[in-house]
């Protein structure tokens, strides 16, 4: 009786291990997880330390563009659940436009990360949608910038 559990219990295991194998493996798109990642400290970046009102408001146009950036990500791939708060501790500059320049820098990579060829046609405008609002809030980080720099 004994050799016919240990029998089962050594065939489920050897069942089992394909699927534990591949369970922390990277979705179809793993750099939709990294730019998700790198939107969220962007984001936060662009968030917190307000200046003065016209730079706030480019900040806040480009705060709704990462939200919807982030929203088209995890529509078109795998979502890792985390909240779009939730940020990995960065080296934030404490100087103003030293933290739009890192979120700019952030959300160019994203650019470069997302815009991949998609081979599936049920996440092409999912992409597109994405890379649409990013461009947005890229403008707008860029236009904060300048901003920051009419000030001095």
């Amino acid at each position: 009786m004994k050799l016919k559990s240990a029998s089962m219990l050594s065939g489920l295991l050897l069942l089992a291990l394909p699927l534990a194998a591949n369970a922390d493996l990277p979705g179809k798109h793993p750099y939709y997880l990294h730019a998700l990642s790198d939107l969220r400290t962007a984001r936060w970046m662009l968030e917190h330390r307000p200046g003065d009102a016209a730079v706030s408001g480019q900040e806040d146009v480009a705060i709704t563009e990462v939200d919807k950036t982030i929203g088209e990500i995890r529509k078109a791939a795998i979502d890792d659940g985390k909240d779009i708060h939730d940020h990995p501790q960065v080296d934030v500059p404490a100087d103003h436009p030293g933290r739009l320049h890192k979120s700019l820098e952030l959300l160019r990579k994203v650019h470069s990360d997302i815009d991949r060829e998609e081979d599936d046609p049920m996440t092409r405008g999912l992409k597109d949608r994405a890379i649409h609002h990013l461009d947005e809030a890229i403008r707008a980080n860029e236009q904060a910038l300048r901003d920051v720099e009419k000030g001095r």
